[in-house]
C-alpha cells in the first residue's frame, strides 16, 4: 500500500496517515498471513474501517464523535425517511 502523504517536513500531514496505516497494519495485515487475491485483501481492509474504525474511532475534527455518530446528528430526520 502507498499513502497519500504530503510534503517532505510536514510532519502533521504524515502523522495522521502513519497513525492510520499502522492502525490498518496491526488490526488486518498482522492478523493473516496472506490472502488469496488483491481483492480479498481490499475487502478485508474496507470491512475493518467500516465495521469498526468508523464505528470506535472518535474523531477530534468531529467534536470526539464517531464518525457513525457524526453522520446520525448531521443527517436531517426527512433524509432518513426517504
Amino acid at each position: 500500500m502507498v499513502g497519500s502523504m504530503g510534503q517532505v517536513g510536514s510532519a502533521g500531514d504524515n502523522a495522521a496517515m502513519e497513525s492510520f496505516f499502522a492502525l490498518v497494519q496491526k488490526n488486518v495485515l498482522n492478523r493473516r498471513r496472506s490472502w488469496p487475491t488483491r481483492d480479498g485483501l481490499r475487502i478485508e481492509i474496507v470491512t475493518w474501517i467500516e465495521r469498526t474504525y468508523h464505528h470506535r474511532r472518535r474523531q477530534k475534527s468531529l467534536g470526539r464523535l464517531t464518525p457513525i455518530e457524526y453522520e446520525t446528528i448531521m443527517t436531517p430526520r426527512t433524509a432518513l425517511a426517504a
